[in-house]
């Protein structure tokens, strides 16, 4: 072709210069780099900018909070007079959001009274119980208010991302192809992704309890376990199957082949270590106000086969919803799992902290459609007792919460993944005050909790799950700065 004007061979240098100016990575620098608006980061980025410092957030999905912005408004307190700082001047700022009246808009602020722990008396100035979206917004407003920046969908190139100099980081180039550089980076994901690329040490599973002289640690096949003071934790006594449940699927019959989504080993012996995490969910937001409610869906895929353990469970004696439905603001909850068979993908999130960014897609879906179905099956199933039915079909997700039309979070609640080997690892001694440390950062005073982290055969041929863990914290203790740095000789 053959070119007839130098106007048009202008034009098209122009354009080509243009394209290849955008196909170039963008360098940005900043005193601070957070990768991932977790509630961790949110805070990180926050003080990190009162103390005058620039700061930027990265963060992979188009919503920022993690998991308090994702369904779990139900907040795990433990004891309230260790919270202080950030964390406490959100929860002041929850409040404050509530104590407009334009914010309710599916019941009268006067009928609403919270539950369970995080009942507020009157007089509090905090509030601990909230929607997603209000806490999306009062996430926003104290983030506009302090000039953090935030790149939302940029994910770290995992393999070659992280640049070092010295062994310091320098920049993160995410898979666009955008560079971001900084003085210092905070790894605030729930999957520790950068600090993996890295390489700093981690771990993934369960320690057994000699590796840190603990008693908490590692396998639960019992029915209670007992923490080094002494104090009674829940093993496999709880969120468990109704005894005898059968794991075949043809009852009875071992040859016939094990029911989904069970452990065909063994779990091994008490305080063993292995390479098994706790189970994850999502923490549904749902509603009881028809007007705002989306009715469960049954999903393309549904295999009834998925949820024979249920029915069994069921046929066993158990005859409560397999939820806990937590009372949020605007007649919504936040409900989390229960019992033997429920909202836990229990066994099915193992590969979940090493895998690709496509492998965890999968991961997701599989627990959201595994979920999906358990919805479904417990509001409509004729092998769910009826008066289960009734209970479940009369809530819904939201019409007004996330992005998605079936008003599904988009934030899988990933309670644990991989876990940094510090030059203090904060155990059991610290949890209950056997050993104490002098550079506290903050307070812990919830439960030493896990939930279950695999369904197995019993030796009587029965269907149970292991991995819980409840023991009580009996007063507030201090977590380590070491703790949350990796070890002197990796930096």
């Amino acid at each position: 072709m053959k070119l007839k004007s130098p106007l048009v061979l202008a034009i098209i240098i122009l354009f080509y210069l243009n394209i290849n100016a955008q196909n170039k990575s963008t360098k940005q620098s900043f005193d601070i780099v957070i990768y991932c608006g977790t509630s961790a980061g949110v805070t990180a980025a926050i003080q990190a900018a009162r103390m005058n410092n620039t700061v930027l957030i990265i963060e992979p999905s188009n919503r920022i909070g993690g998991q308090t912005t994702g369904g779990l408004g139900q907040t795990d307190i433990g004891n309230k007079h260790a919270i202080g700082g950030i964390s406490k001047e959100f929860y002041q700022n929850i409040k404050n959001y509530y104590s407009k009246s334009e914010n309710w808009n599916w019941q009268k602020k006067s009928d609403y009274h919270g539950s369970s722990h995080s009942h507020k008396p009157n007089h509090e100035d905090t509030m601990w119980t909230f929607e997603p979206s209000a806490a999306l917004k009062v996430y926003l407003e104290m983030l506009k208010n302090d000039k953090i920046t935030i790149q939302y969908k940029q994910r770290l190139n995992r393999k070659t991302g992280v640049k070092k100099v010295k062994g310091t980081i320098v920049s993160l180039t995410m898979e666009s192809g955008e560079t971001y550089y900084g003085k210092m980076f905070i790894d605030a994901s729930y999957e520790g992704d950068l600090m993996a690329s890295t390489g700093v040490s981690y771990t993934v599973g369960r320690e057994g309890n000699s590796t840190y002289g603990e008693s908490l640690n590692g396998v639960q096949t019992g029915k209670t376990a007992k923490s080094l003071n002494g104090h009674k934790s829940t093993a496999s006594e709880s969120h468990n199957f109704v005894n005898g449940v059968d794991p075949y699927k043809m009852k009875g019959n071992p040859n016939s082949g094990i029911l989904p989504f069970m452990n065909t080993e063994i779990p091994g012996n008490i305080g063993d270590d292995d390479k098994k995490i706790q189970a994850y969910c999502f923490r549904m937001c749902l509603t009881n106000k028809p007007e705002n409610r989306i009715e469960f869906s049954k999903p393309s895929n549904y295999k009834e086969q998925n949820y024979e353990l249920l029915f069994r469970n069921f046929e066993a004696g158990f005859d409560k919803v397999p939820w806990i439905n937590s009372k949020m603001p605007n007649k919504k909850t936040d409900t989390n799992n229960k019992g033997g068979f429920s909202t836990d993908f229990i066994g099915q999130n193992y590969d979940y902290p090493e895998a690709t960014y496509k492998e965890r897609e999968i991961i997701i879906e599989n627990h959201r459609t595994y979920q999906q179905g358990l919805m479904w099956t417990l509001a409509n199933h004729k092998r769910v007792p009826q008066k289960i039915r009734e209970e479940v079909s009369y809530w819904g997700t939201c019409k007004d919460e996330f992005v998605r039309e079936d008003g599904w979070p988009q934030q899988l609640y990933i309670r644990e993944a991989r876990r940094m080997i510090s030059d203090l690892v904060i155990t059991e001694k610290h949890c209950e005050g056997i050993e104490k440390v002098n550079d506290g950062i903050g307070l812990a005073s919830y439960t030493m909790d896990s939930h279950h982290a695999q369904r197995y055969i019993t030796q009587k041929g029965y269907v149970l799950n292991e991995g819980n863990v409840e023991a009580k914290v009996h007063k507030p203790f201090p977590i380590s700065y070491r703790s949350i740095i990796p070890k002197n000789e990796e930096c």
